[in-house]
């Protein structure tokens, strides 16, 4: 900052904003970046949008066209799923053409969504689920994706889970995914009968005594698991890193409301504007990633669901960030 801007902040009132402006900081600031080569870049307050491949897996696309539809819709970022990676490889493909065409399409993979039952009581099981993760952990460094999801997998339809166990359990994925450069972030479930309130997600992290614990949050389980939107301000910079976005109507209860009741983001009546604001990106962008089940549009062209999705996430963001001055 030069001496001309270091007198003006001495002998005038100044923003912020005219600040970095004088700076040259602001791009870094900017919406643009968002939703361009420079959304790499981290910065204060942005936001990376992604597609959950959940979103057009219902047309049963195939691994590799799912990646194509996601990169001609305009996303430069995905997460991805295990099952539909796996049986892509065992129909004759490999992580060496998969990481190529990744390339070639300008994508990232920020994410990937598998079910190992790490979390549970019974020993064999757990052992076994360790093991499953540890795989998929060794074929997602392969293709340079970093995180996995670490959902309660096995541990959703009985009560009475030990949160202590449960954060030791977590520390011990969480070493392992630290070794093979993937870290698994531990996600909430709506329907689970333990880790379904942002308080449950929050004391297994904050107990697991792990400096790369994160948690997976999403706006349909937020609502599903009868956590506030307002506790989300004691989720503490960068410990989201990725969070799924989506939207509802509140006409079916939470209790009721099932996967396949998501809608893009900005159509239902989700406080969804102060769920993104409240995500306080800070050290780098927190991915946005669109994520639904939605069988309506499941019969449709994937890639104008992509599309839409698309729009409709720019959409929330804007306003997020005109509203809040962002």
């Amino acid at each position: 900052m030069n001496k001309l801007i270091l007198s003006k902040l001495f002998t005038m009132k100044i923003s912020r904003r005219d600040v970095l402006k004088a700076s040259g900081a602001t791009a870094g600031m900017a919406l643009a970046p968002t939703f361009s080569q420079a959304q790499n870049i981290p910065s204060k307050n942005t936001f990376r949008l992604s597609l959950n491949l959940s979103t057009i897996m219902g047309q049963n696309l195939g691994f590799i066209k799912e990646l194509e539809v996601a990169s001609q819709a305009g996303f430069r970022s995905v997460e991805i799923w295990m099952p539909t990676l796996e049986k892509y490889l065992a129909s004759g493909g490999t992580i060496v053409e998969a990481k190529k065409r990744i390339a070639d399409l300008g994508l990232t993979i920020e994410n990937a969504i598998g079910f190992a039952q790490w979390i549970v009581d019974d020993t064999t099981t757990r052992s076994k689920g360790i093991e499953q993760l540890k795989r998929e952990m060794g074929l997602l460094a392969e293709l340079g994706c970093k995180r996995t999801a670490a959902p309660p997998m096995g541990a959703t339809t009985e009560a009475g889970l030990n949160l202590k166990a449960a954060a030791e359990r977590y520390r011990t994925i969480l070493e392992l995914g630290e070794q093979m450069n993937v870290i698994p972030q531990l996600e909430m479930w709506g329907h689970s009968k333990n880790l379904h309130r942002v308080a449950d997600v929050l004391f297994v992290a904050a107990e697991s005594g792990h400096a790369k614990a994160r948690l997976l949050l999403d706006v349909f389980h937020i609502y599903k698991g009868g956590s506030s939107h307002e506790s989300l301000h004691l989720v503490g910079e960068n410990s989201i890193e990725i969070f799924h976005i989506n939207d509802y109507v509140t006409s079916i209860k939470p209790d009721q409301i099932k996967d396949a009741d998501r809608i893009y983001a900005g159509d239902g009546e989700a406080p969804i504007d102060k769920i993104v604001h409240a995500l306080k990106p800070s050290a780098q962008p927190v991915v946005l990633s669109l994520e639904l089940f939605n069988k309506q549009l499941y019969t449709q062209d994937p890639l104008l669901v992509a599309k839409t999705g698309l729009e409709k996430m720019k959409a929330v963001v804007k306003r997020v960030n005109a509203q809040y001055k962002v």
